[in-house]
């Protein structure tokens, strides 16, 4: 469908054009490159941690995390359900099982209450998200992992940037991972990386993305070596073409993020008049929200129809996130039912996300607005 408004645009000028194109016409280097460690040497002065190690997807870093974390066969991971899928899916991918937890309504991540409920003798990770740009509650949560001795894993691939008090996210627990998929705050199309202090994990982490060949002696596509290979790994590399798009991407992050917030305002301006029946999003005193998705609650008996009125209108809109633990395969093969997770599945039917994007006009955010208010209006509610 061709949409007058779509959900996302991805924010790209002539610099993008520019690296990018000054890799493919070097003719050499196009997998691996100096532009791979470039990017990792931005992203780690940039949240200030130590090290950074880039991946090909946000999931495969998350899986890749995982293991470098030693979690696998036996252990319990504790996840959110309202996420993307891929948040449950990793501990499976390391032969672990996914604990889903409960979700707070004013941030949208992990209660800390429930996870503490959900902790078990077999219990070795916790897994939070940031929802849309937005931090969770993570210092309750890294106190809690600090006390229990778990490995917390900041799942931050939405919040590239947010931050409470000065702190950024991504820097508060054992790892965190990030995404580069194209609708986050900035995009190489695909990948994503893993941010941490521990140089023992940056070591593993290198191993698991390539192959488990030790590459630090020497390029293996520049060199006549066939290579050490020392560990078991995967293909997780991001490409050196990708590295150089996000090289560009990084160097205009702040101004990326600043629009994002502007746009966000925008929008309340435009929608506080409907908050008896629109909720709209926000973040407590001293958190720093990116907005890399724009969030509203409504009834939930209307959500459905509000978004089907404003597709007729030409405006895309999302539903994120749909519980992961009702799901066909979660429901298939664990079992999973309704009312296991009651605000989860109470929020999941109420969301409902707008477009926002940087080039997103006020004329435009003017005609969601209005559009917002015509369906509900029309709806009858």
């Amino acid at each position: 469908m061709s949409w007058k408004i779509p959900l996302f645009k991805i924010c790209w000028d002539e610099d993008d054009i520019n690296y990018v194109t000054n890799v493919i016409s070097s003719g050499m280097n196009w997998a691996v490159g100096a532009y791979v460690e470039k990017f990792e040497g931005m992203i780690s002065e940039y949240l200030g941690v130590k090290r950074c190690v880039a991946f090909n997807s946000g999931t495969s870093a998350l899986h890749a995390t995982l293991l470098a974390h030693e979690i696998g066969p036996g252990d319990e991971v504790i996840v959110p359900s309202f996420t993307f899928i891929a948040t449950a899916n990793a501990p499976l991918f390391a032969g672990a099982k996914p604990v889903f937890a409960d979700i707070e309504e004013e941030t949208f991540g992990l209660d800390p209450d429930d996870v503490s409920n959900k902790i078990s003798p077999r219990t070795k990770a916790i897994i939070p998200i940031h929802y849309g740009g937005c931090p969770c509650r993570i210092k309750e949560l890294k106190d809690m992992a600090d006390d229990r001795k778990l490995v917390l894993i900041e799942d931050a691939a939405e919040a590239f940037g947010a931050s409470v008090g000065d702190q950024k996210v991504g820097t508060f627990g054992s790892s965190a991972i990030l995404s580069f998929c194209q609708n986050k705050i900035i995009t190489t199309g695909e990948g994503g990386a893993v941010v941490m202090n521990s140089e023992e994990i940056c070591e593993r982490l290198k191993l698991i993305r390539s192959h488990g060949r030790d590459d630090s002696h020497a390029d293996y596509f520049l060199s006549p070596d066939s290579g050490r290979y020392v560990a078991l790994g995967y293909n997780f590399r991001l490409s050196n073409i990708l590295a150089a798009l996000g090289v560009s991407q990084l160097r205009k992050v702040d101004r990326i993020i600043r629009d994002r917030q502007r746009k966000a305002a925008l929008y309340y301006s435009k929608l506080k008049n409907l908050n008896n029946k629109v909720i709209l999003p926000g973040s407590p005193a001293g958190y720093r929200h990116v907005y890399q998705i724009y969030t509203i609650r409504v009834d939930a008996n209307i959500r459905n129809e509000l978004q089907s009125g404003l597709a007729e209108k030409g405006i895309m809109t999302k539903v994120y996130f749909s519980p992961v633990h009702l799901t066909e395969f979660y429901r298939a093969n664990f079992g999973h039912r309704e009312g296991e997770l009651p605000v989860t599945e109470r929020l999941a039917r109420e969301v409902l996300s707008l477009p926002l994007y940087v080039s997103l006009t006020e004329q435009e955010i003017s005609y969601i607005a209005e559009s917002t208010g015509e369906t509900i209006e029309e709806i009858g509610v």
